[in-house]
């Protein structure tokens, strides 16, 4: 810590992203970004007359793009916020619906980012553990009177819970927000979205850094009731009203254009998810039921560090984590067929001499 950095952030662990390593070529599977390259459209709509209007602020408000999500979601205008990425939202969200008196509850194991925003603002915070399947008891969210955030499906386990679960956490506490984070919900998930018309303190937050094939634009959404929105539009215009540049609104827009795209992507990475899960099990892994563009697995002949490790000299990148419950883990995102071969074949590899 520096002598200039205010003592209430002295104590702040903050969040580590996945590996972005230069040192040589890897299988890259370890930060769930899609395998696949944007559409067509959104490479041709980037074009260099939208690069010859970077001398101008992009809107602020974002009304074509809002527009396009309100049709393509089944919502109105006013109920969609924009944001640069869908950390940018949780960020907002924390500072927004939260303070020293309105405590959050979020799952022990999840995101790495909730309790970094919970301890960034001094949020009082609940962690929740995870049952012995690694699944979400919603009831563990009930009547608890403070913002809840859940990621849905859950990472790193690729785990969710359904839309009744979510509907008897959301009637329980009315008078606080509950956040729905969605980032990986078209791989396979359930969304809540059908229910932001019938529960005024339910927040959808979604992305288009995974199946929007979008991670290296930050780019994220929110759907919620007109009131939720305009409060994260206040705290946004307080912060930084021009937090999503040109290129980025002018991709996102011909990312809505061309759905029928990123739906057959999605397709595929499900389909390949599959398909390894079953040679993972063939290897004698124990494979979470995983709604996501990842899988979370586990192998008694070797833990999860120690699979990580070996992987990576072997010039493939997954992730792990360190916490307890799950360091015999590792999470491997999907990518193409031939990357998922290449995967199976050095963990096939690794286990063969244990």
């Amino acid at each position: 810590m520096s002598r200039f950095l205010s003592p209430r952030f002295a104590m702040l662990e903050a969040y580590t992203p996945g590996e972005q390593p230069r040192d040589q070529q890897y299988v890259k599977l370890n930060t769930n970004e899609s395998p696949y390259p944007p559409s067509p459209e959104v490479i041709e709509r980037v074009s260099r007359e939208e690069v010859e209007k970077l001398n101008r602020y992009p809107d602020p408000e974002g009304k074509i793009l809002k527009e396009k999500l309100a049709k393509l979601y089944g919502v109105k205008k006013e109920n969609i916020f924009l944001s640069n990425g869908s950390d940018d939202i949780l960020n907002f969200s924390f500072m927004a619906f939260c303070d020293g008196e309105r405590g959050v509850v979020f799952p022990e194991i999840s995101y790495g980012f909730y309790p970094v925003y919970a301890d960034l603002y001094h949020i009082p915070h609940l962690k929740v553990p995870l049952q012995d399947d690694f699944s979400i008891n919603y009831k563990d969210y009930c009547n608890v009177n403070k913002m809840i955030v859940i990621a849905n499906p859950n990472a790193p386990t690729g785990l969710e819970i359904g839309l009744l679960e979510i509907e008897e956490i959301l009637k329980s506490n009315p008078n606080h927000v509950v956040l729905i984070d969605e980032a990986y919900v078209d791989f396979g998930g359930t969304s809540a979205v059908e229910l932001v018309g019938k529960y005024p303190n339910l927040l959808v937050c979604m992305t288009y850094s995974k199946s929007r094939s979008m991670a290296g634009a930050r780019l994220g959404f929110a759907i919620a009731s007109k009131e939720i929105i305009e409060d994260l539009e206040k705290i946004k215009f307080s912060t930084n009203p021009y937090n999503i540049n040109r290129l980025t609104l002018v991709a996102g827009e011909a990312a809505i254009d061309s759905d029928d795209y990123y739906k057959e992507n999605v397709k595929r990475i499900i389909d390949i998810r599959e398909k390894t899960v079953v040679e993972l099990k063939k290897l004698d892994f124990t494979v979470l039921d995983s709604k996501a563009n990842f899988v979370f697995v586990e192998n008694p002949k070797i833990s999860g560090g120690e699979l990580y490790a070996e992987l990576k000299k072997k010039g493939v990148l997954v992730r792990h984590f360190e916490k307890d419950k799950i360091q015999d883990f590792v999470r491997v995102t999907i990518g193409t067929e031939d990357q998922m071969e290449v995967f199976l074949q050095k963990t096939a590899e690794i286990l063969a001499n244990r």
